[in-house]
C-alpha cells in the first residue's frame, strides 16, 4: 500500500508531554511526531492547548497556557528538522513537501484564555487556528454538552464568536452545548469545526452530534473530525464501530465535511487505534471494505486542509 497523508484536528500531547516532561517526537503516550512522520506520506496536526481543573496547571488556566505555548514554541526549536508550526494550508502543504509535520495550534477551553477578547486576539496573534468555547464545563461564554447543557451563549460568548470570524479563527464547536452550537450557526457564515466529535445517532451520547448539528455543519461547509475514544465510538468499540459513524456522516452528504479528529493522548482510544501509526490499519481496513482512494484521501487530509486559512 501506497503511503497516504494525515491531517489529524485533534491530540492533547502538548499537554501531556509538557506536564510529564517528554519530547513531541519521542514519548510514551500515544502520538510520536518521530514514528508518525515514518509511517505517512504526509503529516499534519492540530495540537490543544489545555488544561483543567484537577489536572497539572488547572489552577491557573491562563499561565499554563502560556507555559504550554512556550513548550510547544521550544519543540519547534529543538526540532526544526521534523516539524514546523504552521498556521496557513500553504504554510503546511510546503512542510508536508519537506518531510515534515505541520503543526497548528487549538485552544481547548476559552478559560485558558481568560474568557476575554483581549486573551482571544493573543491568541491569534500566537497562531492559534481555532478554539473551542468551552471544555467539559460551562465558563463565561457558554455552557457545556455536561453542565449547564442549556445555557446556549452568553452576550460575551457572541462577542466572542464574531470576534473569531473577524480574526479568522475557527470556531470548535466540540465540547459546547447544543444551545451553544445553534447559536454558533446563526453567527457564523463559515469557520465552524466539530475537530473530535461523532455521530450521535451511533453512539448516544452528549458529547456527539444529533443527525441535525451534523447537517447545519455540512450546509456551513465545515468538517467534523471523527473521535476514536472508546465512550464516543461506542458498539464493538472497534473499527468497524468508528467505520459506522463515518458511513453515517457519510449518508448524510458529509463526503466533504468528515476528518479525523482521534483525541490522542485525550482519552482511552479503542484498541485497534491506540497509536496514531494505527491510522494505516484503519487506512487498509477501509479500503478493503471498498472505500476509494479519492474519498479516503478526503476523509484522512483534504477535509480539514479545506477549512484551515488557506494562505
Amino acid at each position: 500500500m501506497n503511503r497516504f497523508s494525515v491531517m489529524d484536528g485533534h491530540c492533547d500531547t502538548v499537554y501531556r508531554c509538557w506536564a510529564m516532561g517528554e519530547e513531541l517526537p519521542y514519548n510514551t503516550g500515544a502520538l510520536e511526531l518521530g514514528s508518525a512522520l515514518d509511517t505517512f506520506g504526509a503529516y499534519t496536526q492540530v495540537f490543544a492547548l489545555w488544561t483543567a481543573p484537577g489536572y497539572v496547571g488547572g489552577g491557573c488556566p491562563e499561565a499554563a497556557c502560556k507555559s504550554q505555548l512556550n513548550y510547544f514554541r521550544h519543540q519547534m526549536d529543538c526540532y526544526s528538522h521534523l516539524v514546523t508550526h504552521c498556521t496557513t494550508a500553504r504554510e503546511a502543504r510546503q512542510a508536508n513537501r519537506e518531510g515534515k509535520c505541520a503543526a497548528f495550534l487549538s485552544v481547548e477551553g476559552a478559560e485558558l484564555l481568560g474568557g476575554s477578547l483581549e486573551g482571544l486576539e493573543w491568541a491569534a496573534r500566537q497562531g492559534v487556528c481555532a478554539i473551542n468555547p468551552t471544555w467539559n464545563h460551562a465558563n463565561a461564554l457558554s455552557g457545556s454538552h455536561s453542565d449547564q447543557p442549556h445555557q446556549g451563549l452568553t452576550p460575551l460568548g457572541r462577542e466572542f464568536v464574531r470576534r473569531m470570524g473577524g480574526l479568522e479563527v475557527l470556531v470548535d464547536v466540540s465540547h459546547l452545548s447544543e444551545a451553544g452550537f445553534w447559536d454558533v450557526m446563526d453567527l457564523c457564515q463559515g469557520g465552524v469545526i466539530a475537530s473530535h466529535s461523532n455521530a450521535r445517532a451511533v453512539c448516544d451520547h452528549t458529547r456527539n452530534l444529533t443527525d441535525e448539528q451534523i447537517t447545519a455543519i455540512i450546509e456551513h461547509q465545515g468538517v467534523i473530525g471523527l473521535n476514536f475514544y472508546e465512550n464516543f465510538v461506542g458498539g464493538s468499540r472497534d473499527l468497524e464501530a468508528v467505520r459506522r459513524h463515518l458511513d453515517h456522516i457519510l449518508a448524510l452528504d458529509g463526503a466533504k465535511c468528515v476528518a479525523l479528529g482521534g483525541d490522542w493522548d485525550g482519552a482511552e482510544l479503542v484498541e485497534p487505534l491506540s497509536h496514531i501509526t494505527r491510522l494505516s490499519g484503519l487506512y487498509s481496513y477501509l479500503l478493503s471494505y471498498g472505500y476509494g482512494e479519492e474519498l479516503l484521501h478526503d476523509v484522512f487530509y483534504n477535509n480539514l486542509m479545506r477549512v484551515v486559512r488557506q494562505s
